[in-house]
């Protein structure tokens, strides 16, 4: 299974391990499904895992981004010509369309909408992914 895994996802993981989205992160370490990132999304996981304001350890997040970096799969995505209502939104749905996702996995599912157009990725909540996994 192939899946691009949102920051909300990670963020809201580390702050609740218990919750569904812990369980995606404990998934992806267990090796049940690879996860697609580009630089775009790596980056973006570094700038919002760092931030003071979450209190996260930064030898915890350095470990997740290697682990993530290291067993998954980067792609090298395609630009699309859809338009979503956050622009910061489009890498993770380029990575997923290009990358063949089997799964973009968000607590925002509403911000995966095109304003126009299709883009044919299953876009799932933590709590629906964990379901089908």
């Amino acid at each position: 299974m192939r899946v691009v895994i949102d920051t909300n996802v990670l963020v809201s993981g580390l702050l609740n391990p218990y919750g569904p989205p812990g369980r995606v992160i404990d998934l992806s370490i267990a090796g049940e499904f690879v996860v697609l990132f580009d630089d775009r999304i790596l980056g973006e996981y570094r700038a919002v895992l760092h931030r003071p304001r979450f209190g996260f350890h930064p030898g915890d997040v350095q470990a997740l981004l290697d682990f993530l970096e290291s067993e998954g799969e980067p792609v090298v995505a395609r630009p699309s010509k859809l338009r979503l209502d956050d622009p910061n939104d489009l890498p993770f749905l380029e990575v997923a369309m290009t990358g063949a996702a089997d799964a973009l996995v968000t607590g925002n599912v509403r911000h995966f909408k095109p304003k126009s157009g299709r883009h044919g990725v299953k876009v799932l909540t933590p709590a629906k992914f964990c379901a089908v996994v």
